[in-house]
């Protein structure tokens, strides 16, 4: 009988999902190293889904807590764009269904662009609702950088379509009426909060590319606003851009 063809078999185990599946035992006796390698490959992938699994699992402990206790819709919150030197703060909440998986989710940061851009478009289609808030850099200048970021939440709450019944809030405690759970970190131990934190990047990010294309001295569409050293330079040979944070250091001291 004619061995199976390597590129067969490699088809074949992309579709398998079980570790003990009868054919992979078929293929443990095939001595080619083609043939074994392509079972290490498949046994490493199964390792990092169940991880990964593992981790979503974890990181629902709080809204399945809040799902226990007869809350349906609970919204994770984040912002992003404390720290830049130039732009807006942008927040988002998220309501992710009760039975969804979307493996991956995590701490935005945490994310390379291109898998955080897989997650916000998996989000996008799969959330009940997304919210979005923006507040401005003369906002931020009036009225300090952490009151904006908590008025960029509240309108991202306002922006949702459905009131969701409890928040899980990323660090910060919101001034609203509805209760909360403010969770340290939270963008890496909540779902909901990792959803948001990932869709406010995104939106973020994508915000800040448009903006160099108006401003193009200061690498925008690569640093976000951030203070990076193409940034810097830029503020010093070109002073600084109608949307630059005015009360932030090193801004000042181009005024």
């Amino acid at each position: 009988m004619k061995a199976e063809a390597i590129k067969e078999i490699k088809l074949k185990l992309a579709t398998l999902t079980d570790a003990h599946d009868p054919y992979l035992t078929i293929l443990a006796e095939d001595k080619r190293s083609g043939v074994q390698k392509l079972l290490q490959q498949f046994y490493r992938r199964l390792e990092k889904e169940q991880a990964l699994k593992d981790q979503y699992f974890e990181m629902t402990r709080f809204e399945r807590e809040l799902y226990q206790k007869g809350h349906r819709f609970v919204a994770g919150i984040d912002e992003v764009g404390r720290g830049p030197l130039a732009g807006p703060v942008v927040a988002a909440a998220v309501v992710l269904p009760a039975n969804i998986e979307i493996l991956g989710l995590n701490d935005s940061k945490q994310l390379s662009a291109k898998k955080r851009a897989e997650l916000y478009a998996e989000i996008q289609a799969q959330a009940v609702s997304v919210g979005i808030g923006v507040v401005d850099h003369e906002e931020i200048d009036r009225i300090n950088i952490l009151q904006a970021s908590k008025k960029a939440m509240l309108l991202a709450l306002e922006d949702l379509t459905i009131k969701p019944t409890h928040l899980l809030v990323d660090a910060v405690k919101l001034d609203c009426d509805l209760p909360q759970d403010n969770l340290i970190k939270g963008d890496a131990r909540s779902v909901s909060i990792a959803a948001a934190s990932i869709i406010a990047k995104e939106m973020r990010d994508n915000l800040m590319k448009e903006y160099h294309q108006i401003f193009p001295f200061y690498a925008f569409d690569k640093n976000a606003g951030y203070g990076t050293k193409d940034h810097l330079n830029g503020l010093a040979q070109h002073g600084i851009s109608p949307i630059h944070r005015k009360s932030f250091a090193p801004v000042k001291k181009y005024l």
